[in-house]
C-alpha cells in the first residue's frame, strides 16, 4: 500500500510560482498512475492534472493548462506540479492522489482514485 505526503505549499503573490511534491512511500510507486487535485473553501475537489504510471501521459484541466506542469521520478517515488502564472483562484488545498489502472483515460474524478494525501494549502494573494 502506498501512502502519500504532499509538501511545497505556501502563500504566493499573483503571478508567482510554486512546486509541489508528493512523496509516496512503498516500493510500488511506478505501478500507480497520479494525480492532483485542489479544493477550494465552498467548493467540491476539482482535477487539477493527473500523470500515467511511466510519466508518458498526461492530461491537464483546462484551468491550468499551459500553466501548471505535472511530472514524477519513479526512482525517487515522487510527483511534483509546477505551477507557474498563479492566480488568487488557483488558491485551495491541494491533494495528490493515486490508483491502480485505468478503465477510461483521463481519469478525472475523485472517486476514481483510492488514495490520498493530507493536502497542502496554496494561497494566492492578489
Amino acid at each position: 500500500q502506498v501512502q502519500l505526503v504532499e509538501s511545497g505549499g505556501g502563500l504566493v503573490q499573483a503571478g508567482g510560482s510554486l512546486r509541489l511534491s508528493c512523496a509516496a512511500s512503498g516500493r510500488t510507486f511506478s505501478s500507480y498512475l497520479m494525480g492532483w487535485f485542489r479544493q477550494a473553501p465552498g467548493k467540491e475537489r476539482e482535477f487539477v492534472a493527473v500523470i500515467s504510471e511511466s510519466g508518458g501521459a498526461t492530461y491537464y484541466a483546462d484551468s491550468v493548462k499551459g500553466r501548471f506542469t505535472i511530472s514524477r521520478d519513479n526512482a525517487k517515488r515522487t510527483m511534483f506540479l509546477q505551477m507557474n502564472s498563479l492566480k488568487p483562484e488557483d488558491t485551495a488545498v491541494y491533494y495528490c492522489a493515486a490508483r491502480l489502472g485505468v478503465s477510461t483515460w483521463p481519469p478525472r474524478k475523485s472517486q476514481e482514485y483510492g488514495l490520498w494525501g493530507q493536502g497542502t494549502q496554496v494561497t494566492v494573494s492578489s
